[in-house]
């Protein structure tokens, strides 16, 4: 693991740089502007501006971020959108916490319980009953 440490590539990409300005309502989340810029910091042109979304929901688990790409034209489209691009987003979420409980749930085996499971009970224990991962 520290070798995968010491071969990470740290350096920021140039021609990938973009200028953050912070909206927000104060209330259900924010809207961040994404201006293309050179490494001069001057406005470039040929990239198109972006707007990402952020929100956070209150779950009984605590606050679950969310942040999601917005597709507009301009800030106000992106104030307008940002409701149906949050709930997207949600959504997507929602599903994807879905598929991990199910493949973490699918790579447990659960032995028999009872003596004449067919093999040999965890720690010469009677009846097996633990949980062992694969």
């Amino acid at each position: 693991m520290a070798e995968d440490l010491n071969n990470m590539d740290l350096s920021m990409d140039a021609a990938e740089l973009y200028l953050e300005e912070v909206f927000t309502d104060r209330r259900v989340g924010t809207v961040q502007r994404l201006t293309p810029v050179r490494a001069d910091g001057s406005p470039d042109s040929e990239r198109p501006m972006l707007y990402v979304g952020q929100t956070q929901l209150m779950t009984r688990m605590g606050p679950l971020p969310l942040s999601f790409e917005i597709e507009a034209t301009d800030l106000a489209d992106a104030v307008a959108r940002f409701g149906e691009a949050a709930g997207q987003a949600l959504h997507e979420t929602v599903r994807r916490m879905e598929d991990m409980r199910r493949d973490a749930a699918s790579s447990l085996i659960v032995p028999e319980t009872g003596g004449m499971g067919g093999g040999i009970p965890a720690m010469g224990a009677p009846g097996g009953g633990k949980i062992q991962l694969p």
